[in-house]
């Protein structure tokens, strides 16, 4: 069991397009579940809805939905558990929705809606983990000023080095500070935690933590950085079914 800690929520940002962050965001989360944590993972990547291709099942209601149509629906509706057989749970709210209420819940008051989403996980979760793009829209900047924390993905390449500056000043105009800088895919010598390449690449097969304990003790590096939670890596858990299955 973790340590307790007054840290309950957590934004990834992406320091730029393509930076992992939602895979990061997949693997932390399994990470703490494995610690006996109970884990919500909301979806403010509306664009690229790429959090919905880690969760089995239909998506209704789905997080756009919840922060413009359905406000008044408890966040509960629109949560579905990844099927992992761990000590603790994760449940994620993702994105999947047609353009015309995606633009929408790009607007100011679905971001205020988006903070009171991620409040309302705050209270039935032990940790909520917030999948976040590069802040240019409404919901990337409610996402990073909400959460108790916040870091900033970026790869491990010359352009997410170079991202990593750019991305630092917005969330510092916006009122955010950087906790953590998390490169994936490699080193970054600017970078707090180091999050390796893994041969377990596939949607299907992750998490790769389960796996890949090169992998996995990188999450418990950002476990520490970003949450201050004392995590063991979850290397005799094991996946029930595929979680981009239907």
């Amino acid at each position: 069991m973790s340590d307790m800690t007054d840290v309950t929520t957590a934004a990834l940002v992406g320091a730029t397009g393509g930076a992992g962050t939602t895979r990061t965001v997949v693997e932390l989360a399994a990470t703490l579940a494995g610690d006996d944590l109970d884990v919500a993972v909301l979806d403010a990547a509306y664009a690229t809805q790429g959090l919905g291709d880690y969760v089995p099942g239909r998506l209704d209601p789905d997080v756009t939905r919840l922060v413009t149509d359905e406000r008044e629906t408890p966040l509960a509706a629109g949560l579905v558990e990844l099927p992992l057989d761990l000590s603790g749970r994760v449940a994620s709210c993702p994105a999947r929705s047609p353009f015309e209420r995606l633009a929408r819940a790009k607007s100011a008051g679905a971001a205020r809606a988006l903070e009171d989403r991620i409040a309302e996980a705050a209270t039935d979760f032990d940790v909520v983990l917030v999948d976040v793009p590069p802040v240019a829209a409404n919901q990337s900047v409610a996402a990073a000023t909400t959460c108790d924390r916040t870091a900033l993905v970026t790869p491990a390449t010359d352009r997410g080095r170079d991202a990593i500056q750019r991305a630092s000043a917005r969330l510092d105009d916006v009122g955010s500070e950087v906790s953590a800088v998390v490169a994936t895919r490699g080193r970054l010598a600017d970078a707090d935690v180091n999050v390796p390449e893994t041969d377990v690449s596939s949607v299907e097969d992750a998490p790769a933590v389960l796996e890949d304990d090169d992998l996995a003790a990188s999450m418990v590096d950002l476990a520490a950085e970003l949450l201050d939670r004392d995590v063991s890596a979850p290397g005799d858990g094991r996946l029930l079914g595929a979680l981009g299955g239907s």
